[in-house]
C-alpha cells in the first residue's frame, strides 16, 4: 500500500467541486503498482481554513495540514515560480506542500493544474 500526501494551491474563486476534481484527476494518474490511499491535503497555512479546501477534505476523509511560506520555500521543487513566491512567499505550494506533508516522502507526480486548482502528490514516509 502506498499512501499518498496531495499539496494543494488553489484561486480564492476555487470551489470544493474544483478541488475534489483535481485530487482525484491526480490520483487516477498516479498509476502506481500498488494500492494507493490518500492520507491528507496539505496547502499554505493561510488558505488551510478556507471552507472549500475543508470541505474537499470532508468528502475525502482526509485531514488539512497548512505549513508557513518559509517552510514551503525551503523545500526544493520540480517547477517553482516567481508569480507563486510573489503571491505568497514560497515559490511552491502545491510541490512543496506535498513533500511536507509527506514528511519529507519523494515528489511522486509534479504539479498538474485545473479550475483555479494546483495539486502535486508526494509518497507518505513512515
Amino acid at each position: 500500500m502506498v499512501d499518498v500526501c496531495v499539496g494543494v494551491g488553489f484561486r480564492a474563486a476555487a470551489r470544493s467541486e474544483d478541488i475534489l476534481a483535481a485530487v482525484r484527476q491526480l490520483l487516477v494518474s498516479a498509476t502506481l503498482d500498488a494500492v494507493t490511499t490518500l492520507h491528507c491535503l496539505n496547502t499554505l497555512d493561510r488558505k488551510a481554513g478556507e471552507p472549500a479546501l475543508l470541505d474537499a477534505a470532508s468528502e475525502l476523509g482526509v485531514p488539512v495540514h497548512g505549513f508557513a511560506a518559509g517552510e514551503l520555500a525551503a523545500v526544493d521543487v520540480a517547477n517553482p515560480s516567481e508569480r507563486v513566491r510573489s503571491a505568497t512567499g514560497s515559490p511552491s505550494v502545491a510541490e512543496a506542500a506535498a513533500v511536507l506533508g509527506a514528511g519529507g516522502g519523494p515528489l511522486i507526480l509534479t504539479k498538474w493544474s485545473a479550475n483555479g486548482v494546483v495539486v502535486a502528490a508526494a509518497r507518505k514516509v513512515s
